[in-house]
């Protein structure tokens, strides 16, 4: 067996459909962000595929739209999970063919999926971080993605307590948040980082992103939370617009409405120009704290939060 391998300095989305058409590519992976790009390229930088093309994509939970949109295109993509402690991809979303049956949606929302674990993985289950307990296999429960096995990193270079930390309970702590279905499949709702709580509900910003990648006007939404005095956190989602197709905030939001329950909605949308990237992910850190500094700032003024009176 031999392959070739072919290398992009910097993501260039006319060479890579070039790159395809001139060495005939079968396989290629790529982050979410890099098959948006893919699928938002204009006419003139796309060549029609002679083949079909199978992409992994991993880095970051792609939105269901996506396999829809590259599969438009000539692409079969497959959903792979992992960590730089896991030594890469240690799971995948292997199909199965009961679920040709199902509508196209449903096939997207499942393809969507981390899956379920490579041979080479020993164990990948969702515990509840506390107790080390695994949570009930019904696509409700969110628990942590915990993980052991030969391909799991020993610890992190000459730092013990991080170690410990990541470790406890033998197993490894991903840091991600996700529900097991019955059928054994991985769906992760967010980053611990990123999880939205808002009047003790918590909220995915996966699942509100999902939700507004589906707008024909939206190519790419970013989703934080914004501190709220009564609710503590509400969900404030960042959008970079579809080149020649405007929206509002008002339509985004009442789209939402449609399949969200009313406490998951985006309280604010703003529209920006370009979604800040760091290796091709989202930079979520970026907007929760521009979300925290708008409100600060509203009107011109630092609001301090101290209740005060003015004397005469």
């Amino acid at each position: 067996l031999n392959g070739r391998t072919i290398c992009l300095r910097n993501i260039d989305v006319k060479k890579i459909f070039e790159l395809i058409d001139k060495y005939d590519v079968t396989h290629f992976g790529g982050a979410p962000i890099v098959l948006n790009m893919i699928t938002g390229a204009s006419e003139s930088d796309r060549k029609k595929l002679k083949n079909k093309v199978h992409v992994l994509t991993a880095g970051a939970p792609p939105p269901s739209i996506i396999f829809k949109k590259m599969k438009e295109l000539g692409f079969e993509v497959m959903h792979v999970y992992g960590l730089t402690e896991t030594y890469g991809h240690v799971t995948q979303c292997a199909w199965n063919d009961d679920w040709n049956e199902f509508d196209e949606e449903k096939q997207n929302e499942i393809k969507a999926r981390q899956g379920v674990r490579y041979p080479n993985l020993e164990g990948a289950a969702i515990m509840d971080p506390e107790t080390m307990k695994e949570v009930p296999k019904d696509g409700k429960t969110i628990g942590e993605i915990m993980l052991r096995g030969n391909v799991v990193m020993k610890g992190y270079f000459k730092d013990k307590a991080a170690t410990d930390k990541a470790m406890a309970g033998g197993w490894f702590h991903s840091g991600d948040l996700a529900v097991m279905h019955p059928d054994g499949y991985v769906k992760i709702q967010d980053r611990s980082k990123d999880i939205i709580i808002s009047g003790g509900e918590n909220i995915s910003s996966i699942e509100i992103e999902n939700t507004l990648s589906k707008h024909p006007s939206v190519s790419i939404a970013a989703v934080v939370a914004k501190p709220d005095e009564k609710w503590g956190e509400v969900p404030c989602a960042f959008i970079e617009m579809v080149k020649d197709k405007p929206t509002t905030e008002k339509e985004l939001i009442s789209f939402c409405k449609e399949t969200l329950a009313g406490f998951k909605v985006p309280k604010d949308g703003k529209t920006i120009g370009e979604i800040m990237l760091r290796g091709n992910v989202v930079m979520k850190g970026y907007f929760k704290d521009k979300a925290a500094t708008d409100k600060a700032m509203a009107g011109g003024w630092f609001h301090s939060g101290d209740l005060a009176v003015m004397h005469p």
